[in-house]
């Protein structure tokens, strides 16, 4: 009997599927610290532990993208080891914060299913959700991934293509219950930007750039247990349509995400993720920048201490973003970009 798993292919997917991801992880500071190393984020509220103590919190979080990121790579082996490409996702949002020494695990639901045009793959959305050794939520999102065929002549099932939010309603979003932002020290934070300083339809441009290195990339993919051959295997992958790894597109998202503070060190957490787009593929010596666009400001129920951004975030290769290339007149994107991100993100009053 063959005991090694090859990983699911489209048809071992069927609507409705229930998968538990193994294995739960327990993470720790040095998880956050290996993040930091990798992405160079520098959020406060991730960052400093007395920092967290003022604003209610018994020690810093974890960074919500690294909680991401290793939700993600629990569902890796079960779903997308045979990935052509990870396509997009939407319907996203954070729970509890995750501390060190939390355990985390998740689950994903078959939510709907396509072949693709050609007939060689096929498009597979999953809602996933991450817990901790509580039972809490801290994360649940959809995701939809090319997956390749066994046997492309195989039966295609019924497509079914889930109707999905453009984007999380503000009064659906949660903040962890002891998270007050009364206590929040400008200085100390990196911004002297509040929720009120910022205007629907503003555009930050981040300046900063970030040159893309295998090693590095390889790291963070490891650090998150993502299995996609994509990333690892160069020998499989000079045999694919680019002939070499492709760079794990959630390490674009914390490198923009990072390069954000720059104009919006004030964004101290992730709420939400509405929606996003892996535009184009990252390799190894691609240098990324990165701008963003305040979409929408609202309220939060019964909290004056804080508001909620809704944000673009575009990721860009190998040439400034001052400019702010996305999508022309046309709808086609400038061929520079990467990453198109629609997100919720907690903000001081």
């Amino acid at each position: 009997m063959t005991k090694e798993s090859r990983g699911r292919f489209f048809e071992d997917f069927r609507l409705g599927q229930e998968i538990a991801h193994a294995t739960p992880r327990t993470l720790t500071a040095g998880d956050q610290a290996v993040y930091v190393a990798l992405t160079g984020s520098r959020f406060a509220l991730h960052s400093s532990d007395e920092f967290a103590r003022r604003l209610g919190l018994p020690q810093a979080p974890l960074d919500d993208l690294l909680v991401f990121h290793l939700v993600m790579g629990k569902s890796v082996p079960d779903i997308s080891v045979n990935a052509v490409a990870n396509l997009g996702y939407a319907d996203g949002r954070f729970g509890a914060c995750v501390f060190p020494g939390d355990t985390l695990a998740a689950r994903s639901t078959v939510i709907g299913l396509r072949e693709t045009r050609e007939g060689k793959a096929g498009i597979v959305y999953l809602r996933t959700v991450g817990s901790n050794q509580r039972g809490e939520r801290v994360l649940d999102y959809v995701r939809w991934v090319m997956v390749q065929k066994r046997d492309p002549a195989s039966p295609p099932p019924d497509p079914t293509v889930p109707e999905l939010p453009a984007a999380v309603a503000a009064d659906r979003l949660t903040l962890p219950d002891r998270l007050d932002l009364r206590g929040w020290d400008a200085e100390t934070a990196g911004s002297p930007w509040r929720w009120s300083d910022f205007a629907a339809g503003e555009r930050i441009d981040h300046v900063d750039g970030m040159t893309v290195e295998e090693a590095c990339h390889m790291m963070a993919t490891r650090l998150y247990q993502n299995t996609a051959r994509v990333h690892f295997d160069a020998r499989l992958q000079k045999e694919s349509r680019f002939g070499r790894r492709l760079i794990f597109g959630g390490h674009v998202i914390s490198i923009a995400r990072a390069l954000s503070f720059n104009g919006l060190g004030a964004a101290t957490r992730v709420l939400a993720l509405n929606g996003g787009r892996h535009v184009a593929p990252c390799f190894a010596g691609d240098t990324i920048y990165a701008w963003s666009e305040v979409l929408e400001r609202a309220e939060l129920p019964g909290r004056g201490d804080a508001g909620a951004l809704r944000l673009r975030m575009v990721a860009v290769k190998d040439r400034p973003a001052a400019d702010f290339p996305g999508r022309g007149a046309d709808g086609a994107y400038d061929p520079s970009v990467l990453l198109d991100l629609d997100y919720w993100a907690l903000v001081p009053r």
